[in-house]
This record gives structure tokens, C-alpha cells and sequence, in this order.
């Protein structure tokens, strides 16, 4: 336990400036500070020392130290492999339509760090940022506790909410879920997309091990909505549900769902149910047939929050405000440029679709793709090769993680395609624009890496 002294300084507010910490300077040195802590996204696990052994020893010290910021307010918790960052903005968007001041913790970001906090969908501030980083340098050094990237970023962002009285939050899982930073909050909701193999050098070799992981975040009289069906998979989540004491589960195609998904201009209609209610013809402002799903998922999710029926407006009113940048994101129309971070197989197979459906015009496709180490540019490229896949443009993010452009460019020799090395990022998009006509698309994905890069140089200019 901490002594009262300790205490007193997490009752303070903003703290004052740190002899070697960033304080109430520019958000510029409040970064690099942050920025000198190990960041287990940039970096293989296998090379994270000591900081690679689960544990939540380090975020609960500091939450504790700031009087669990997280307990503030009550928290709809997302995990599962692919989806989660979609289903995140959704279920902030209807909590918004609401009338509640929802915060919303996602990550990675696309270009910057304050896109992964928000309030009522707008980000964080520099000014903010820096004053709970700054906070967070105070108090690290008086606990001497040397916490990693993502823990002070998750403990800034449940500080913030708290400071700015959030009436709820949504907040996506990092990685698994057990033993994510995250996971010091006690979800009133937790929110399961699906399970996939993925990270599978952290989570464990299969399906069942990553599902153990992830079933990790079910709380003591949490609801529970679990999208993934596989009836093995799925039964992981309900022992941890009994196991536990959570409320209720609440099962894909039994107790919610999606039928009839069209495709809109702009997105997808879809008619949508939940135990307690239907709504016929709604407007999903998001690309790809997927996110008719995460839709489903999202509006569950929001129902066993609130414990009522959603007025029909609410949700219309939500899900034609949600946008999520770097997902099937159309940034130039002549020709046509898509950015989609999808970095694995699964991935892969929904935007594949997406593709098919969404982009059906599209004459030739022309992919800019890069990857990250530990990842299967082959089984990626599996997955998005069709007729139209005319050329790949190699690249390697900007990221000590990323696979050489000799990886993307091996694997696509492999299948036949035409491939080339595009260098870095920028230059790559520049070739790919060369290789497309009016008719054409040129994608971006591979990797949330490319995809900001891709992004600050086609929209931000830089």
C-alpha cells in the first residue's frame, strides 16, 4: 500500500514542474520523455527483457498513486483481434447520440498520439497531453517505477477522463486483454470481436490460447457481448463469465446481430437487432462489409451499457457520424486512393471484400504495402490477390519492427506478381500514382505505419 504522503500527492491536480521530467513544458519535450521509455509496439517481444513479462504490477502502482482515476466513471471494454478500434469509435458514437460525454481510449494511432484519446470525438489537446505526461513524470520518479510507453499512455488517458468528468468510456485493449495495461479497469461491458491468430509470440500458438488471453478482461457482473462463434473458442469466454460472476452473456446470432447488409453509397444499410429491439434500414457511414458486424457488435455493446432500449434516432444519429480514420479511408477520388491498415490474413480477407464489393469499378488495382516483423506478407497477399491486382509497390514502415522490402517483395515474387521496391513510404505512394489511371485504385495497407505515413503525405502535406 501507499503511505498517505503519496496520496496526498495524487490529490494535488496537475503537478509542478519535475527536475528531469517534462512538467508544464511543450508537448514537444513532454513526448521525448515519454518517448525514452520502451514501447513494446516498436519492438519484438522477445526483445523486451523484463518488460515482456505479463503484468499489470507497474499500471496499478501508478493508477493507485493517482486514486484509480479509472474508477471514475464506468467502462465498456473492446478486445479481439480485428475490429475492436472500429467497434471503439461506434460505441462512443451512439453514447454520444445519447447525450452522455463519452471519452474513447483507441490505439495505435494513424499520425499522431492525441488521436488515441478523444471526448465526444474530439482528441486531446498538446496543451492537455502535456500536463498529464508531465504529471506522470512527477509521480513516476517519486514511486520509482519505471513503467513502459504504453502503461503511462493508458494512465494519461484515464486521468484525463476523470479530470474532464467522462460520464462513460470506451476503451480498446492494447494487446490480449489479461494482462494489458487496460485492464486495470473494471469493465461494466466487455466487448469481444473475435479471435483470430495474431501476435501469437505473445498471446500463445492457438485460437484457445489467445482466447484465454482476451477473456482475461471479463469483470464481476459485467455484460458480456461475444461475437466470435466457434463454439470451442466461445466456450473459453463463457467459463471465464461463470468463473468470475459476469451478468450475462449476450451471444452473436442468438441475442444480436445483423441481417440483410447492403451495400450504401459511402458505407453499408444493414438492419439491426439486440435482445430488446430491431431497427430496419440503418446507415453505416463506414466501408467494407465488415463493419456491418462490428455495427451489431457495437450497437449490443451500448444496449447492455445503458440497460435500455436505444431510441430508432439515436442510432441512426450514431452510425452515420462514426469515421475511423486509416480503415478503407478514400483520401483522393481521380484516380481513386484507399488507406486501410489490415496487417494480417484475416485482415486481408476483409478487405479483400471490401475490395470486391465496395470498389467493384475499381479496373486495376495497384497495392502500396509494407509490414511489420513477425508478420506473413505472403499470407496477406494470398488473401488480396485477384484479377485486378495489377502491381505491389514494396516499402518497410518506419518502425525499428518493420520486415525489409525485400520480405513484401519476395513474397509477392512468389504469387506471380509484378512487384517493385518503392524505397520509403512517401516515394512508394509517389510510384504507385505513376502505375494508376483514371479507373484504377491504388491501396495502401499492410501496416498502421504505412498507412500514417501514406496519410501525412496524400492529406497533411508532410
Amino acid at each position: 500500500m501507499l503511505d498517505r504522503r503519496i496520496k496526498a500527492l495524487s490529490e494535488t491536480g496537475p503537478f509542478s514542474p519535475p527536475a528531469n521530467g517534462p512538467g508544464g513544458a511543450s508537448i514537444g519535450e513532454a513526448l521525448a520523455w515519454l518517448d525514452r521509455h520502451i514501447n513494446l509496439e516498436l519492438i519484438e517481444s522477445g526483445r523486451a527483457g523484463r518488460y515482456g513479462e505479463p503484468s499489470l504490477e507497474r499500471i496499478r502502482v501508478l493508477a493507485d498513486a493517482m486514486g484509480d482515476p479509472q474508477a471514475a466513471y464506468p467502462v465498456v471494454h473492446v478486445t479481439g483481434t480485428n475490429g475492436k478500434g472500429s467497434t471503439t469509435r461506434m460505441i462512443a458514437a451512439l453514447l454520444r447520440a445519447s447525450g452522455l460525454r463519452a471519452g474513447a481510449y483507441m490505439s495505435p494511432h494513424v499520425r499522431r498520439i492525441n488521436e488515441r484519446f478523444a471526448i465526444s470525438d474530439e482528441p486531446i489537446t498538446d496543451a492537455d497531453l502535456a500536463v498529464h505526461l508531465g504529471a506522470l513524470a512527477e509521480l513516476e520518479r517519486f514511486l520509482g517505477v519505471r513503467a513502459t510507453w504504453f502503461e503511462l499512455v493508458t494512465a494519461a488517458a484515464f486521468r484525463w477522463f476523470a479530470d474532464e468528468a467522462v460520464e462513460a468510456a470506451v476503451v480498446e485493449v492494447g494487446l490480449g486483454g489479461r494482462y494489458d495495461a487496460t485492464n486495470v479497469a473494471q469493465g461494466a461491458v466487455a466487448v469481444v470481436t473475435n479471435v483470430e491468430l495474431d501476435h501469437t509470440d505473445i498471446l500463445g500458438p492457438t485460437r484457445s490460447h489467445i482466447a484465454a488471453e482476451k477473456a482475461g478482461i471479463i469483470k464481476k457482473g459485467a455484460v458480456v457481448i461475444l461475437n466470435e462463434t466457434d463454439p470451442e473458442v466461445a466456450s473459453l469466454f463463457e467459463e471465464e463469465a461463470g468463473r468470475v460472476g459476469a451478468a450475462a452473456v449476450w451471444h452473436r446470432g442468438a441475442d444480436f446481430g445483423v441481417e440483410d447488409p447492403r451495400l450504401g453509397v459511402g458505407g453499408r444499410v444493414v438492419n439491426l437487432f439486440t435482445p430488446a429491439e430491431r431497427y430496419e434500414d440503418v446507415f453505416v457511414a463506414l466501408r467494407g462489409a465488415h463493419q456491418a458486424d462490428n455495427a451489431a457488435v457495437a450497437l449490443a455493446a451500448t444496449q447492455g451499457f445503458l440497460g435500455e432500449v436505444l431510441p430508432d434516432d439515436v442510432v441512426r444519429e450514431g452510425f452515420a457520424s462514426v469515421t475511423v480514420p486509416g480503415r478503407l479511408e478514400v483520401v483522393r477520388r481521380h484516380p481513386l486512393v484507399v488507406l486501410d491498415a489490415a496487417h494480417n490474413a484475416a485482415g486481408a480477407v476483409a478487405l479483400r471484400a471490401a475490395l470486391d464489393e465496395d470498389f467493384s469499378g475499381a479496373r486495376r488495382v495497384v497495392v502500396v504495402m509494407g509490414s511489420l516483423g513477425r508478420r506473413d506478407p505472403g499470407a496477406f497477399l494470398r488473401e488480396l490477390q485477384d484479377d485486378r491486382l495489377s502491381a505491389v509497390i514494396a516499402c518497410a514502415p518506419a518502425s525499428p519492427r518493420a520486415l525489409p522490402a525485400s520480405a513484401v517483395i519476395e513474397a509477392a515474387r512468389d504469387l506471380g506478381i509484378d512487384v517493385q521496391d518503392g524505397g520509403e513510404v512517401p516515394e512508394a505512394v509517389e510510384r504507385g500514382l505513376a502505375l494508376v489511371e483514371e479507373n484504377d485504385l491504388l491501396l495502401v495497407t499492410g501496416s498502421f505505419y504505412v498507412v500514417g505515413a501514406a496519410r501525412g503525405h496524400l492529406v497533411e502535406g508532410g
